[in-house]
């Protein structure tokens, strides 16, 4: 669940999602867990939690299991406390780094993100290190081939729904909006029957870093390291992967 939305890191977060989805939806399901805690078990009141359902549908978890997931942290006897923290860093060649995680135990989780970036050749800076570097965007990915619509036809209606901006990929559309319209052109497009493989808050890097083959592969391993942590939900970066 790593980086800003292109459609090759997309098809790649794909294949990790086949290959570990049990591993992503407990991700997922903690990240359930805190917004219902936080504003409820009704989505209709608690915007976090409709974002999240929407996250979650874009990671193919089945409704049975979002729904249980809702009613398992609305219950009376669940006394899971999960929070959201947030660590910055660096990799190689000054790759910037933006660790978003979900714990019941801030130390446990501090000493595995450090072990991972110290173990591969990274080093754990201190908060706001990293992230004026970034800027916090809705993010919306729509493969080409799930919709009938024109290029011409999406884009226009993204923009009317108040969407900032439309790229066109090779194989995808990628609408960007601010923080504070996301909710409602995600569910003003999914009104019109639109599917997305990505839809959540990110943070968009304002640069991008190039690495050399080494350096690829270092961060490459440092990516890999933070996305095997239990309790690391999203890493942003400023790589330019080729």
């Amino acid at each position: 669940m790593s980086g800003h939305s292109k459609w090759h890191n997309i098809q790649a977060k794909k294949g990790k999602a086949d290959a570990a989805r049990g591993k992503i939806f407990t991700k997922l399901g903690r990240e359930l867990l805190i917004a219902v805690k936080q504003g409820g078990p009704d989505p209709a009141g608690n915007s976090k939690l409709k974002d999240v359902i929407a996250k979650c549908k874009a990671a193919n978890m089945p409704n049975d299991t979002i729904n249980n997931a809702i009613k398992r942290a609305s219950g009376a006897g669940n006394n899971e406390n999960y929070e959201e923290v947030t660590y910055e860093g660096y990799g190689p060649n000054g790759v910037a780094i933006i660790v978003n995680a979900t714990t019941d135990n801030r130390n446990r989780t501090a000493a595995d993100v450090r072990h991972a970036f110290d173990k591969s050749g990274g080093s754990l800076g201190t908060s706001g290190c990293v992230s004026y570097m970034f800027n916090r965007k809705g993010i919306i990915v729509i493969e080409q081939a799930s919709t009938n619509m024109s290029e011409d036809e999406l884009m226009m209606l993204a923009l009317e729904c108040g969407a900032d901006d439309f790229e066109v990929g090779e194989d995808y559309y990628e609408v960007t909006t601010s923080p504070e319209s996301f909710s409602g052109v995600r569910e003003k497009l999914e009104q019109n029957g639109l599917e997305f493989v990505e839809a959540d808050i990110q943070m968009v890097p304002t640069s991008y870093i190039k690495l050399d083959e080494h350096g690829a592969e270092v961060m490459e391993r440092l990516l890999e390291r933070l996305d095997d942590l239990d309790d690391v939900s999203e890493v942003f970066h400023n790589w330019e992967e080729n």
